[in-house]
Parts: C-alpha cells; sequence; structure tokens
C-alpha cells in the first residue's frame, strides 16, 4: 500500500529549547521523517534556539548525532548532509532582551509565509517568550505558537499562561500540543466509530458494560526526578494524556472533522465528568508510589531513591473511576490507570460489551466471556476485538475467546510517522483538530484540581507497590469492587 504525501508549503521554525531532551530525541527525528518523505516545499528553515554557545556548524554537528541516535534506520550521512543545509541556530537567553534581532534575521520578511515557534520549554517561559516576540515584532500575520504540556500546575496558573499566550498570539494560531493525540490509532478511534455501522449504534451505556483506558511505563523516572517531584502522575498524564483520549471515546458524533466541531464535542465530555471530591475520593481514586523491585534489566531502586527524597509523598502510579452524566453514558464506569515502573509499556483503550443476557450453551461449553475491543496505542499499534467461537475440532460444542486482529504495520505495510511528525505538520498547515484549546485545558484542570485538594486533605501517603507489578492492591480492589477485572487478569 502506498501512502499519499501531501506537501506542506514552505516554512520558518524557530525551537526554543533546541539543544534540549524534546528536541533531540523527538523533534528533529521527526523533522527529518518528512523531510525524507519529500513533504517540504522549499525554501523552509528550521532554527535551533538556545542559551548554549554554539555556532551553525557546531550545531548541526548535534543535530546529526542526535539523527543518528534517534533516527538511526532512515539516516544515511547523504540524508543528513540535505536535511543539516536548512539547519541554523541562534544563541539567546530567553530571559532577557539581548539577541532577539538575531532570531529575526533567520526567517524570511515575506508577511504571508509560516512561521512558527515551538516552546520545548519549561511552561513558566511561555509568556514571556510570547511577549518578547511580540516586542521585537518577529510576530507575523500567518505566525503560529506550539506550546507542549503541562500547561500549568493548576487551573490557576494555566489560566496565567494561557492568559499571557492570548495576548499576543489569537486563539486559532496556539497550538496546545498533546503527542498522545497524533498517534495513528487515536485517529483510528474516530473512523472506528464515526465510519462503521457496526459501532456507533453500540456505543452507549445500554451495550457497554466499562471502559479501561491505560497508559502504563516500565520505566521510571529516570532524570526526569526533580520535575517528577512537582507533577506526579495526575499532573503528568491524568490531566492531558489519559482525558484526551477518554473524550475521543466518548464524545458524541462532531458535526464534521474540522477543529471546532471536534473540540467542541470534548469539552462537553469534560464538563459532564462527575466531580470527584473531598467526599468520594477515597472510593474512586487510588495513588501509589512503586518500591525497587525487578525492572526490564533486573532489580531497579524505589521511586524515593531516584528522586533523593526518602519522605516524598509523590504519587507515580493513579486509577480513578470515572463517571460520565449524560445520556449516552450513564450507568457506564470508565477506570483510568497509569504508573510508572509497571510490567510493560503499553498504552491501550479496552471497551468492554456487557455479557448476553442468557446462555444456551451447556456448563461444559466453557465460561461465555466478554465481547471486547480492545484499541492498542503503542507498542504494536493495532485493534483486536475478542469474541467467542467454536474450538474446532469434534469434541463437541468448546468455545473459545479469541481475537480478530489487525496489527497496523502489518496490515498497511507502510511507515506510519510517528505523532510528532505528524502534528508539526498539522501546525505548518493551520489544522487545529488534535490539538487542544484554551477552553479544554480549563475544564480539565477544573476537574482535576478537587482531585489533588481532597488528596492533600487525605493527608495519607501513596500506596506503596513493587516495581514490575501492576500498581497496589487496591487499584485491582476499585475495579473487582465492582465484580469487575482488569482486562490482563482475564485473559
Amino acid at each position: 500500500m502506498v501512502s499519499r504525501i501531501l506537501k506542506v508549503p514552505s516554512f520558518d521554525l524557530a525551537v526554543f529549547g533546541g539543544t534540549g531532551d524534546l528536541a533531540r530525541r523527538k523533534l528533529f527525528p521527526a523533522l527529518f521523517h518528512r523531510f525524507l518523505d519529500a513533504q517540504f516545499s522549499q525554501p523552509t528553515r528550521i532554527v535551533g534556539v538556545s542559551r548554549r554557545p554554539l555556532d551553525h556548524a557546531a550545531y548541526r554537528v548535534a543535530i546529526a548525532d542526535a539523527l543518528k541516535e534517534f533516527a538511526a534506520a532512515a539516516a544515511s550521512d547523504e540524508a543528513i548532509k540535505s536535511f543539516l543545509e536548512m539547519i541554523h541556530y541562534v544563541c539567546l537567553d530567553i530571559e532577557s532582551e539581548a539577541g532577539w534581532d538575531l532570531l529575526g534575521h533567520e526567517f524570511d520578511a515575506e508577511p504571508s509565509r509560516v512561521r512558527a515557534f515551538y516552546l520545548a520549554t519549561d511552561p513558566d517561559h511561555f509568556g514571556p517568550i510570547a511577549k518578547r516576540l511580540a516586542a521585537h515584532s518577529l510576530i507575523t500575520p500567518a505566525a503560529r505558537i506550539i506550546v507542549e504540556k503541562p500547561i500549568g500546575r493548576d487551573g490557576a496558573s494555566a489560566a496565567c499562561i494561557n492568559d499571557a499566550i492570548g495576548a499576543v498570539f489569537p486563539e486559532k494560531r496556539i497550538f496546545r500540543i498533546d503527542h498522545y493525540l497524533g498517534k495513528e490509532t487515536v485517529q483510528n478511534l474516530m473512523a472506528l466509530r464515526f465510519a462503521n455501522a457496526l459501532f456507533e449504534p453500540l456505543w452507549n451505556s445500554a451495550h457497554i458494560d466499562h471502559v479501561e483506558i491505560t497508559v502504563a511505563e516500565s520505566i521510571g523516572v529516570g532524570g526526569r526526578a526533580s520535575y517528577y517531584e512537582n507533577a506526579g502522575a495526575l499532573r503528568d498524564m491524568v490531566q492531558n494524556h489519559l482525558l484526551q483520549l477518554l473524550c475521543l471515546v466518548a464524545m458524541e458524533p462532531p458535526a464534521s472533522l474540522d477543529a471546532d466541531s471536534v473540540r467542541d464535542e470534548k469539552l462537553k465530555v469534560l464538563k459532564s465528568l462527575v466531580p470527584i471530591d473531598s467526599r468520594n475520593a477515597g472510593s474512586l481514586t487510588v495513588r501509589g508510589q512503586y518500591r525497587a523491585g525487578a525492572g526490564e534489566g533486573g532489580a531497579v531502586p524505589g521511586y524515593a531513591q531516584e528522586a533523593s527524597n526518602e519522605r516524598s509523598v509523590t504519587e507515580t502510579f493513579v486509577t480513578l473511576k470515572v463517571e460520565i452524566a449524560n445520556w449516552r453514558w450513564a450507568g457506564t464506569p470508565f477506570y483510568l490507570r497509569t504508573g510508572k515502573r509497571l510490567p510493560q509499556r503499553i498504552s491501550e483503550v479496552i471497551v468492554a460489551f456487557r455479557e448476553v443476557p442468557h446462555s444456551i450453551f451447556p456448563a461444559e461449553s466453557g465460561k461465555i466471556s466478554q465481547t471486547r475491543l480492545a484499541i492498542r496505542l503503542q507498542p504494536d499499534e493495532g485493534i483486536k476485538l475478542w469474541l467467542m467461537l467454536k474450538e474446532p475440532g469434534a469434541g463437541g460444542m468448546r468455545l473459545q475467546h479469541v481475537p480478530l486482529d489487525m496489527n497496523f504495520a502489518e496490515a498497511f505495510r507502510i511507515h506510519a510517522p510517528e505523532a510528532y511528525e505528524r502534528l508539526l505538520m498539522d501546525v505548518i498547515r493551520g489544522n487545529a483538530t488534535l490539538f487542544m484549546r484554551r477552553d479544554e485545558v480549563e475544564a480539565a484542570w477544573r476537574w482535576i484540581d478537587p482531585i489533588r485538594e481532597a488528596w492533600n486533605q487525605m493527608d495519607e501517603a501513596p500506596r506503596p507497590y513493587l516495581a514490575g507489578t501492576w500498581g497496589p492492591a487496591a487499584a485491582i480492589a476499585l475495579v473487582e469492587r465492582d465484580g469487575r477485572s482488569w482486562s490482563e487478569e482475564t485473559e
């Protein structure tokens, strides 16, 4: 199968934090892959911005090294050399007023040319950078700004950041990026629901028993301990990634796929979430922190040791039971789960349909399990539909729970672009469908903030769990109290 490549117009892109980990691991490899697929129109310029004292040549060497490490399969010397010709560098301290004119000299002066500013920096810098871009006349009619999560630490700080950016850029030119929304399977969730007559009539509480959303990581915090101590799993993962996935699963069909139609429906879901606060947080939430245990390479330390804080009360694991108060979903729980140092790296959505009302099969045929739709985001992106079928053979009616399995890589036999590849090209096109609107971000914080406040009032430490396990026992109990089990326990 041939993938169709649609070129984007020529553009200028400035990457603030251009020597940072995100730029090296994700942004420049993503841009390189799009360059290899001939998606760029020329002339295009990509400018790294950082306070490190480098020149163009030294920066290009650093980017070449990053491509060889993180885009090795595609990183031929000739291809890298061609890509580096469009890479430039500006040494700039974003907290100072000096040097901004140097950045302006790197851009094309044509006002209609797309000019994008990617802020791969601490969120505290978002507002000041936007302000200085305006003060130094770097914002053109076609300019747009891209900001990474997390946007704030709570609703109040998010509003301050949004106010600061919004004072300079109109909302339609602010792209709040959540790379999960760029994953192929996430977008296929939309196609699965709204392009097939099979699922949408059943996509409601009358037919769906419950939904599981899991984003699990097998690694620990590593070098991100200082950030993680101030964030925790609730802010780092639930407020953005998991709630965005929940919105895509639960939203009503939009009028069209234009950006605001989709985001309007996601916002309705966020506004319909039943509050979790001091009255019910004890029964609807579980937070945990990993202890020393088994990892992929053997024994691993606990979070407190990695964070160098033996008294840390930062959660590395969260489970929530979420309910949506609307006609489509009333009575259907959504179980959200994320954590570090879990048995495997996996992100998936499990839609468990209600059991058949009556079995006509004798007991010796075997137990009838729920029909389940598994949507795997990573790794091995794909979709499985688990059904009850008769086991082949002449031994009578023996039922088996087996999957109809579609692995995207095998089914389409093309390279599926990484999330950042797709999202960066959408920014250049001006397509905001896969990006969060301000009211979405703030609605998510309004729901998340009371959970954090409830935990503070409870004054309880996160429950310990061994590295290499699926979190605290209380997370399993939360689901089992409802007569259900997490999907890995039923296979």
